[in-house]
């Protein structure tokens, strides 16, 4: 009796922080999707590059594509360095959808975000969703290349009035 007093202690303790586990996960794939897109944004700078954060919505990956510079028509090849090598989520994180300014929206296939040599980027905004349905959304501003990361499902066209320097 006494050791199934302690269990159900102990399971009542722990179940809270079980469930924290894939919530963790889906912060933990936005900082580190949100961090490869701010890294990039300055990588194209700095090289003079174009660069392209190409998501894989039906595989939820992503990867890093670059543009040749000595190429007489406009070609991208991977990027084979640590920085540009292809990220897949956790089993449970997906990437639900990706709007980027001038294309559209996808909810599946391949759409990719851009970073000038110049000093700007395509705006983007990505849902990354969980099992349970959590949804964080990130934006890259067009024009500084921040990434700003919020709970919740904040859809491209009303995002504006929802950010304030780089929060909700």
């Amino acid at each position: 009796m006494v050791v199934l007093f302690l269990m159900g202690l102990i399971m009542m303790i722990a179940m809270p922080y079980l469930g924290s586990v894939t919530d963790s996960q889906l912060k933990s794939a936005s900082r580190r999707l949100a961090g490869r897109a701010t890294y990039l944004y300055d990588e194209a700078m700095a090289r003079k590059l174009v660069i392209r954060l190409v998501y894989d919505i039906d595989k939820d990956a992503y990867f890093v594509t670059m543009a040749d510079p000595y190429a007489p028509q406009p070609a991208f090849y991977p990027d084979l360095s640590t920085a540009g090598r292809r990220v897949q989520l956790p089993d449970n994180v997906r990437i639900r959808d990706v709007s980027v300014e001038g294309v559209g929206t996808m909810g599946k296939g391949q759409i990719s975000t851009q970073f000038y040599p110049q000093g700007f980027a395509d705006g983007t905004v990505i849902h990354l969703i969980d099992r349970r349905q959590r949804v964080m959304t990130l934006k890259i501003d067009s024009l500084t290349g921040h990434v700003a990361i919020a709970m919740g499902d904040f859809g491209a066209a009303n995002s504006n009035s929802l950010w304030i320097n780089g929060a909700r």
